[in-house]
């Protein structure tokens, strides 16, 4: 899978993002800002269910590095969770969009009329 692939199927599982209109700012999805290797090494967790036996079978490596590379990751992203500006409404919408109580249209209008606001 190209990088351009990788990149905009990531994006395509992020419900706050459909609900975003390319006229609003909205701080990008964490696992965005990761390079392409550990991109890479999510999508082999993910593809894995999980098994970093698995995953280390996948890269030809020791379970013991698999482990501390995603240990490393798990540091990163928690560091980018963190200081990552919340958006309590994109996220209300979001669950109420993924539980059928509001179509993703609605939602889009309400969160973008909610930010012309404030």
């Amino acid at each position: 899978m190209n990088d351009v692939k990788l990149s905009e199927s990531v994006k395509e599982m992020s419900v706050p993002s459909r609900l975003v209109s390319g006229q609003t700012h909205r701080p990008e999805h964490p696992l965005l800002t990761l390079d392409q290797e550990n991109l890479e090494f999510i999508l082999q967790l993910v593809l894995a269910s999980g098994s970093l036996k698995q995953v280390a079978r996948y890269y030809g490596i020791s379970y013991p590095t698999v482990r501390a590379r995603l240990d490393k990751l798990i540091v990163r992203l928690e560091m980018l969770v963190e200081n990552r500006e919340r958006d309590e409404m994109a996220n209300l919408l979001a669950n109420l969009v993924e539980t059928g109580q509001l179509t993703g249209a609605a939602a889009q209008s309400i969160l973008e009329l909610h930010r012309s606001t404030h």
